[in-house]
């Protein structure tokens, strides 16, 4: 038994002994994450946690129902497509942001006309990259015009586009935000300590006529911890009440703890080794195929899924999520585990002895050392380079790494133009460069007949699959552990909702 698990062992025995204490007394809910966001300004982080927190400050002009998946009104009660390139949105009178700053036009067009301009560097240009311009019509209806027809584009209003106030964004910008978060969403920031903690309070003056729940929760309380078993530690010591991304063995242990509750469920997340090819790639042996192929063989991700992924997962063998618009792996080829032949690829190589190589990772490190296990079985003998994830980032969009084991989750965006393309189509965390997926998932994007879309994207996946230039692994599930005392609903957008979240 490792040592941690050692710590974490004393700490349940003591918990199942110790009495029952109140985790609402003070209404705040205290949870943990073990990821620190580079920025709590939405378009200036693309790590989950700063997702999460984007949804409880901010709202957008559409929302998606995760139970139905229905679009709904939120800050836009209406809209209409004019043109394949031209979308009208009615906008909601009434609603002020959190600095009493009233919504309107004015908010949308420059929100969108800041985060959409390159020159601005928000780190989530993939996201708002289709849209060419906002006009303002009056004070409370706007026109999008897009670069290109993009048929998503309900799907991303309805995620990973926030309105921001258009007077404080302009004066504060991307650190002023970060900083000291404006929005109009369920909760405000009352104090951010960056690396350590986030305090929010409930907006009393919430609007009613969202689709959203009306938040019953006073205060939530964000601590940064990046140790699992530290929080795991807390979490039944009643410093905290509720925890996620729990590992399997550790959720199986907590489920002993007789006043916690711990739930699992898949997620759109997606898991992969990604393998760069481009010119001027820092590993240059991964510009052979068979070493690429070798590496597919290498994994055993069923095993993989039994062992350390958990609950309610699925091996992939294309890279998106099975449930996304677009996503199939019909016609693509299956690497199945064969270390003997991976061991074969890689002597026709040029590397009977196996190789070394810098593998890359910021997240579920025990899956990493699983895969390093399977790895160094076939030969390949990987070093781990653990970090957080903006600088694993960096690092590859720099050319600095060119093996990693990569998660996605697209933003909760249920298209795969929120996954393929951020990662093949010349942006900057594509490190291979192939032009022929490139076009075709351009096709894909832009095209409004449907049918269209899914050959593009089946054929761009075929083309990936057979070079190899990754290896799809699983979808990932989640852990969530949080006291009895709460009443929690996990959805598979991978968004905890603690506006939905009550005491019991």
């Amino acid at each position: 038994m490792t040592a941690g698990r050692v710590v974490l062992a004393i700490a349940i025995t003591l918990a199942l002994a110790g009495t029952v204490q109140a985790g609402k007394r003070d209404d705040t809910l205290r949870w943990a994450s073990n990821q620190v966001p580079e920025s709590l300004d939405a378009y200036f982080n693309n790590v989950r946690i700063g997702v999460i927190i984007a949804h409880h400050l901010w709202d957008q002009l559409i929302y998606r129902d995760p139970k139905t998946g229905q679009y709904k009104p939120l800050l836009a009660t209406a809209w209409k497509w004019t043109g394949p390139k031209s979308l009208e949105l009615e906008l909601r009178k009434g609603v002020r942001f959190h600095n009493g700053e009233a919504f309107d036009a004015d908010d949308v067009v420059y929100t969108l006309n800041f985060v959409s301009n390159p020159a601005n560097k928000a780190v989530t240009q993939q996201n708002v990259n289709w849209i060419e311009k906002a006009e303002k019509i009056d004070a409370h209806k706007v026109r999008i015009l897009l670069r290109k027809p993009f048929p998503a584009a309900l799907e991303y209003l309805a995620g990973p586009i926030p309105m921001y106030p258009n007077e404080y964004y302009a004066k504060a910008g991307p650190k002023g935000m970060s900083d000291k978060p404006v929005g109009t969403g369920p909760y405000r920031v009352t104090e951010h300590q960056p690396g350590r903690l986030v305090r929010f309070e409930r907006n009393k003056d919430y609007f009613k006529e969202s689709p959203r729940a009306q938040p019953t929760i006073g205060k939530l309380e964000l601590r940064l911890i990046p140790d699992q078993n530290t929080q795991a530690a807390e979490l039944m010591a009643k410093g905290l009440d509720w925890i996620f991304n729990v590992p399997p063995d550790q959720a199986k242990q907590l489920r002993a703890v007789r006043d916690l509750s711990v739930v699992a469920g898949e997620t759109m997340r997606v898991v992969w080794l990604a393998m760069a090819t481009r010119e001027g790639t820092p590993t240059p042996v991964l510009k052979d195929i068979r070493v690429r192929k070798a590496i597919n063989h290498a994994i055993n991700r069923e095993a993989m899924l039994k062992t350390v992924v958990g609950e309610s997962a699925r091996v992939i063998y294309t890279l998106c999520f099975p449930l996304q618009f677009g996503c199939t792996d019909e016609g693509a080829p299956r690497y199945a585990y064969d270390p003997a032949k991976a061991k074969a690829l890689l002597a026709e190589a040029g590397h009977p002895n196996g190789l070394d190589i810098d593998l890359y990772a910021y997240r579920e490190r025990q899956q990493t050392e699983a895969m390093i296990g399977y790895l160094r079985a076939a030969g390949i003998r990987a070093n781990l380079r653990y970090m957080q994830y903006a600088a694993m980032r960096d690092a590859l969009r720099e050319g600095k790494a060119g093996f990693a084991h990569q998660t996605w989750g697209s933003f909760s965006v249920n298209d795969v133009s929120a996954m393929m393309p951020v990662f093949f189509k010349f942006q900057a965390d594509d490190v291979n460069r192939d032009e022929k997926v490139r076009d075709l998932l351009d096709a894909g994007d832009t095209s409004v007949n449907p049918n269209v879309r899914r050959s593009a994207y089946k054929h761009a996946l075929t083309i990936m699959a057979e070079q190899a230039y990754v290896a799809p692994l699983y979808s990932l599930p989640v852990y969530y552990a949080h006291s009895k005392e709460l009443e929690f609903r996990p959805y598979a957008d991978e968004i905890p909702r603690f506006w939905e979240t009550r005491w019991k």
